[in-house]
């Protein structure tokens, strides 16, 4: 079966990126920008919180090897889904949680396990989550790819990115590469 394509807002990319770069069934993972109103925006136009845009991921996942359900269970597990456009002290809106799909089936599944998540009172606080069609999509620039594993102990990858590798390790051990 090909590889499926979804993209994941959960706060800075670096953390996510540094998350699903370490999946079983993760083909690849790219840092971008989505859904905002400008083109090939940078790095200094998201941060403005202008343009529109979430800070995200790309991900291509092989769905014989890890469901998009269990994909998106990672991801709620490892970001806090339930704080409106911020992660942490990373605060705008660029950093809201977001997943952008690529088609209806992605969407309606990403709705029924967000509908799933509340019912079953997942977190102490609703989920702010949005689920949308992908409208566009531009790569972060080079120096964003592969930033933890470039850069571990650089201060923001040592206390932001590093717990949150540890916490998806411990709590998502089965889904380790090998």
């Amino acid at each position: 079966m090909a590889a499926e394509t979804i993209y994941l807002g959960g706060g800075c990319f670096w953390c996510t990126e540094a998350v699903f770069d370490r999946v079983r069934g993760i083909v690849d993972v790219q840092s971008g920008y989505a859904n905002g109103h400008l083109d090939h925006p940078s790095y200094d136009d998201i941060c403005t919180g202008q343009t529109g845009h979430a800070e995200v991921v790309k991900l291509e996942f092989d769905p014989a090897v890890i469901s998009l359900r269990d994909v998106l269970l990672i991801f709620f597990g490892t970001h806090d889904p339930t704080t409106l456009n911020r992660q942490g002290n990373d605060v705008g809106t660029q950093y809201r949680s977001a997943i952008f799909t690529t088609d209806a089936q992605q969407t309606a599944e990403a709705q029924a396990l967000l509908q799933e998540m509340q019912n079953e009172k997942a977190f102490d606080a609703p989920m702010v989550t949005q689920i949308e069609p992908l409208t566009n999509y531009w790569p972060a620039e080079d120096y964003h790819q592969d930033y933890f594993l470039q850069h571990p102990g650089q201060g923001y990858c040592a206390f932001v990115v590093g717990p949150k590798v540890q916490k998806f390790q411990k709590a998502f051990s089965r889904w380790l590469k090998d």
